[in-house]
C-alpha cells in the first residue's frame, strides 16, 4: 500500500518534502495536494518515470501532460519561445488556476508532450504543492491523481484506493477544493485559444489582455 504521510504542521511538512524528493529523484510517483484536486508528480524530464505515470493511470499517450514550475523565471529552461501575451497572464494569474500551453524546450520527455512539441505549464498557489515545486530542481508532472476517465481525487485515501501500491507517497495536505481544474490556454498561436475553461474564467483572460495593453 502508498505510505500516505500527513502534513499537520511545519516540521512535517518539512519531512514529508524530503521523502517526496528522495522518491521523485529516483524516478518514483508522489500524490499532493493542489487548487482543485490530488495530483501525481514524477521528473517531468525522466522519460521512465513518465511513461509509469502514463501507464497507472491509464492515459491515453496522445493526451499530454501537464507539469508545475516553481517561478516564472524558470520558464525559459522548459519552454522555446515565451509570448509578450503569455508574460502578462503569468505576472496576473501565477501563482495560480491558470495552466498556458508553450512550445516544449528539448529538456523535458517527449513522452510528457506526447510528440506534440508542446507543454502546459503552470505555477501551483496551493502551498504544499508550490513547497515540493520549491524544493525540487526539476519540473514535476501534475496530472489529476485518478484513472483516466474516473473522477479525479479530493482526498488522500481516495488515491490509495485507485492506486494502492502504484504510488509510492501520498502527501496528505487534507481535502482540495475539488471544483474545477485549471484553465488551459494554448499560447503558441494568437489569438490563444482556450482548450479547457476552468478555475480561470475566459472573460477574466480576455479582459485582462485587453486592458494590459
Amino acid at each position: 500500500m502508498s505510505y500516505v504521510f500527513k502534513i499537520t504542521s511545519d516540521e512535517s511538512l518539512k519531512k514529508g518534502l524530503i521523502e517526496a524528493v528522495k522518491i521523485i529523484s529516483e524516478g518514483g510517483i508522489v500524490a499532493f495536494p493542489t487548487e482543485s484536486f490530488y495530483g501525481l508528480g514524477v521528473d517531468a524530464t525522466n522519460t521512465d518515470a513518465v511513461q509509469n505515470l502514463f501507464k497507472i493511470k491509464g492515459r491515453d499517450h496522445n493526451a499530454p501532460i501537464l507539469i508545475l514550475i516553481s517561478s516564472f523565471r524558470n520558464l525559459p529552461q522548459y519552454v522555446a519561445d515565451i509570448p509578450p501575451k503569455a508574460k502578462r497572464l503569468g505576472k496576473k494569474f501565477w501563482p495560480g488556476g491558470l495552466t498556458m500551453v508553450f512550445q516544449s524546450s528539448s529538456v523535458l520527455s517527449s513522452a510528457l508532450t506526447s510528440n506534440t512539441g508542446k507543454v502546459g505549464i503552470r505555477i501551483s498557489s496551493h502551498p504544499l504543492a508550490n513547497a515540493l515545486s520549491n524544493t525540487l530542481n526539476v519540473p514535476i508532472t501534475a496530472t489529476s491523481a485518478n484513472i483516466s476517465g474516473m473522477p479525479p481525487c479530493v482526498k488522500a485515501d481516495q488515491v490509495v484506493e485507485y492506486f494502492n501500491n502504484a504510488v509510492d507517497l501520498i502527501l496528505d495536505g487534507g481535502e482540495t477544493q475539488g471544483k474545477c481544474p485549471s484553465t488551459i490556454l494554448d499560447v503558441t498561436i494568437d489569438p490563444p485559444l482556450i482548450i479547457r475553461e476552468g478555475m480561470i474564467k475566459v472573460e477574466e483572460l480576455i479582459n485582462h489582455l485587453t486592458n494590459s495593453g
